[in-house]
């Protein structure tokens, strides 16, 4: 569009009878009008080829134009094609050669008027403008698109690192889950092979019924370690230890004092055996818990408050540091947590405090006996 007003109002001046600032050989002054103005349509894709033709077209208007003022379309042209020299041309050599050569017509007119060189200087202090302007717009959109590039990428890894965090937090429970109902239908299999080696008498449909049990006991164990032993590290020494429970934070808290956060366990009611998968599931709350207080908390204190329920068991982790994340973490110990207490049909609370900290809450549902 810009190229086609230029070039309009050019060729309709040469044809009203300009003759002053276009020449007086139309057969000259139309082509030159065309060429000073057509190549502003393509200035964005070829920016460099663009300023070459214009700034030779308006060379060309000032020598035919004078004695007299050359046309100002031509010079709009010029300013157009150097703007997008700067916004859109890479190169750094050229640039500045290229400004250079603008000052060429420019000068010529001032020498053909018989003018100093001076009195053509703001034209070209215009022109290194539009070439400033463009080259200050072309900054600010390749900092534009390297900050939206940044963020989409930041986006994606943030996404496949809470995917991977997640699965390998699922995975974790997944193992440990194995390893308790393994042993226990191991167990299962040992006390209907003991059963049925003491079994008095001869009772055919009991000793069929214990046999059952054993192979059966025995497949399924099978099929868990085929399905969930990917999930296992076999060179890793703390598979071969028992798993953790509440009996063992003592342990826990000793190495998170050692790591820096003073801790007060509290044990209220009357301590009961947990199931395994309950047991540990709350091993791993608490230990979570206190490792977001040592990660976010600063310098401050903890407590470790468990309830022993007729029905449940709850816990209280307790810091007094800022309660905020510091901005090194997304979240996923919350998500593991969440995870654990959703596994008993339980709840969780984890917040900052009014008064300062912040707190873990877990209520553990327990099946009956």
């Amino acid at each position: 569009m810009l190229a086609f007003v230029l070039a309009a109002t050019s060729v309709g001046a040469v044809l009203a009878g300009d003759d002053v600032s276009w020449g007086h050989a139309k057969w000259v002054a139309i082509p030159l009008a065309l060429v000073a103005s057509a190549p502003v349509a393509w200035r964005a894709r070829r920016p460099l080829l663009a300023a070459a033709i214009v700034l030779a077209a308006n060379g060309l208007c000032a020598y035919a134009a004078a004695p007299h003022q050359a046309a100002f379309q031509p010079f709009v042209a010029l300013s157009l094609v150097f703007y997008s020299v700067g916004s859109r041309f890479e190169g750094r050599l050229l640039a500045p050669l290229l400004l250079a050569l603008g000052a060429a017509p420019i000068f010529i007119v001032a020498v053909l008027h018989g003018q100093s060189a001076g009195n053509a200087a703001p034209n070209y202090i215009w022109l290194i403008a539009a070439w400033a302007a463009g080259r200050t717009v072309r900054g600010w959109r390749h900092k534009s698109v390297a900050l939206e590039q940044a963020n989409r990428e930041l986006e994606a890894q943030r996404e496949l690192q809470a995917k991977a965090a997640v699965t390998v937090e699922r995975g974790r429970i997944a193992r440990e889950l194995h390893d308790v109902v393994a042993h226990n239908v191991s167990m299962m299999v040992v006390q209907a092979g003991a059963a049925r080696r003491v079994l008095d008498g001869d009772q055919p449909h009991v000793s069929a019924a214990l046999d059952a049990i054993a192979r059966t006991g025995r497949q399924t164990v099978d099929e868990m370690r085929t399905l969930l032993g990917v999930l296992r590290d076999h060179d890793d020494p703390a598979a071969l230890k028992p798993q953790p429970g509440l009996a063992d934070l003592e342990q826990l808290l000793d190495g998170v004092r050692a790591a820096g956060l003073p801790v007060t366990l509290r044990i209220e009611g009357q301590p009961r055996t947990l199931s395994q998968a309950a047991d540990l599931s709350a091993f791993r709350i608490v230990q979570e818990a206190l490792t977001n207080s040592l990660k976010h908390a600063g310098p401050a204190s903890a407590d470790v408050v468990v309830r022993y329920g007729q029905e449940s068991v709850r816990l209280e982790i307790r810091d007094t540091g800022t309660g905020r994340p510091s901005g090194n973490g997304i979240g996923h110990g919350l998500v593991g947590m969440r995870e654990r207490v959703a596994m008993f049909g339980g709840e969780l609370e984890a917040a900052p405090q009014a008064g300062g900290g912040f707190a873990v809450r877990a209520h553990l549902p327990l099946a009956p006996a």
